[in-house]
């Protein structure tokens, strides 16, 4: 009876929050040209908080754990992005981080047992982050307005696209044992968010509102991943 009633305790807690987060969002009005739909997002942004009082707890005690696995399981589930920033850094036209990609693949799931160490980044092969949005956005397609999904957080309306090709594409997704796939899934879903724990607190002081904290260090975030770090004065993404 412990897991039914884990699941409704967690039902209670989360639903009045989305409810009075719908009520509460649908009245706000737009403050920002990039997020004409901020009552909305403001909504899901509160449903997330809510999620998060049960998700957070559960990345804590993950992060309170031996660094080496830490460690470890970062590495792996680096080393399976690796493929898939490899992919987009061709599709982007840059060949030479590309064939560094692939490389680090190659070196980290054989040396580094499986990628679960990054022997790669030792030799001197600098990790890269590239995903489809980022692909698209060199190909010329426009941000579009913001949106925060529940889960998945914030995203751009061609980060939300780029975001499904994405999880479209993973291979932990097309594990076909399912136990195993779920269980990927959620360990790295805890690991993403263990990672942040350090950026809450600073979040948490620094900001008057956090909503809008998190969406304006958000697009700057996603401006300069793509350009590389050198967004040019003046563009606009």
């Amino acid at each position: 009876m412990k897991a039914p009633f884990m699941k409704m305790h967690i039902v209670k807690r989360v639903l009045p929050l989305f409810v009075a987060a719908i009520v509460s969002g649908c009245a706000t009005t737009a403050n920002n040209p990039k997020d004409p739909y901020e009552g909305f997002n403001r909504a899901m942004f509160a449903v997330n908080e809510g999620l998060d009082v049960v998700i957070k707890p559960v990345a804590e005690v993950y992060d309170a754990g031996p660094l080496p696995v830490k460690a470890g399981v970062g590495n792996f589930f680096g080393n399976i992005f690796d493929v898939w920033t490899a992919l987009n850094n061709l599709a982007q036209g840059k060949g030479e981080q590309g064939f560094s990609d692939i490389g680090r693949v190659l070196i980290n799931t054989t040396i580094g047992i499986g990628g679960t160490f990054d022997v790669a980044s030792e030799m001197g092969l600098e990790k890269h982050a590239e995903d489809f949005g980022q692909t698209m956005a060199v190909w010329g397609v426009g941000d579009g307005p913001y949106f925060y999904w529940p889960i998945i957080g914030p995203r751009t309306t061609r980060d939300t696209l780029g975001w499904g090709v994405d999880t479209y594409l993973d291979p932990v997704w097309r594990v076909s044992d399912v136990p195993v796939r779920n269980t990927m899934v959620g360990v790295r879903f805890v690991d993403m968010r263990a990672s942040l724990l350090a950026s809450d607190k600073v979040v948490e002081e620094a900001a008057f509102d956090k909503y809008n904290y998190i969406r304006d260090a958000y697009l700057q975030h996603r401006r300069s991943e793509v350009f590389d770090g050198k967004p040019p004065r003046g563009s606009v993404d």
